[in-house]
């Protein structure tokens, strides 16, 4: 079981999508800070990034972002987070992110969304962190993303020993119970990738 303190958040940086993945964002900012667990996020003020650090600061729980200089510079960086970091990169701002982090959980979204969750889930598929990784589908958001793995397994592009490199879930309340429940983190995650 693993222990966890902080948990990295991806999701849209939009605030188009439907009220129940705002809804979803919120719980999940209130769930995090009332169970004592720290958010860490991409630092936006905008989107889902903006409603889970808002509901997270409203319940009193810590909360981090991680913003590369160009997209502060435009203004876009959440000006409540108890730290802001700020990065000369995406890519240093993904790598930073998870050094912070126990575990990811990945709410609706979109390019960048993926981006990062495709990046956690190759990492521990390479052994650079084991570190649980669970992608909440709300009113069933990540299901094609599902079936396209389910093809890449078929046609054999994905062994199917990597389903368990992620779990899935349908609902905000279990995303700290599946975090927990993967197995302790046996390498840190920064020690691999420098």
């Amino acid at each position: 079981m693993s222990t966890i303190r902080s948990v990295c958040v991806y999701c849209a940086s939009s605030s188009r999508g439907p009220e129940s993945h705002k809804s979803a964002a919120r719980q999940l900012g209130r769930l995090l800070a009332e169970n004592g667990v720290r958010l860490v996020f991409g630092g936006g003020r905008v989107g889902l990034m903006g409603v889970i650090a808002d509901a997270a600061l409203a319940a009193g729980g810590e909360v981090v972002g991680v913003i590369p200089a160009f997209l502060r510079d435009l203004e876009l960086a959440h000006d409540g987070c108890d730290e802001m970091i700020v990065t000369d990169s995406m890519h240093s701002r993904k790598q930073k992110m998870a050094e912070l982090s126990d575990g990811f959980a990945i709410l609706p979204g979109g390019l960048g969304t993926l981006d990062e969750a495709f990046e956690m889930i190759t990492w521990r598929q390479l052994k650079l962190h084991d570190k649980p990784i669970v992608m909440v589908d709300v009113d069933g958001y990540w299901q094609p993303l599902q079936r396209l793995f389910d093809h890449m397994t078929a046609k054999r592009y994905m062994r199917p020993s990597d389903a368990p490199l992620f779990r899935m879930v349908g609902r905000v309340e279990d995303v700290l119970p599946a975090l927990r429940e993967a197995p302790a983190e046996r390498q840190p995650l920064e020690t691999k990738w420098t």
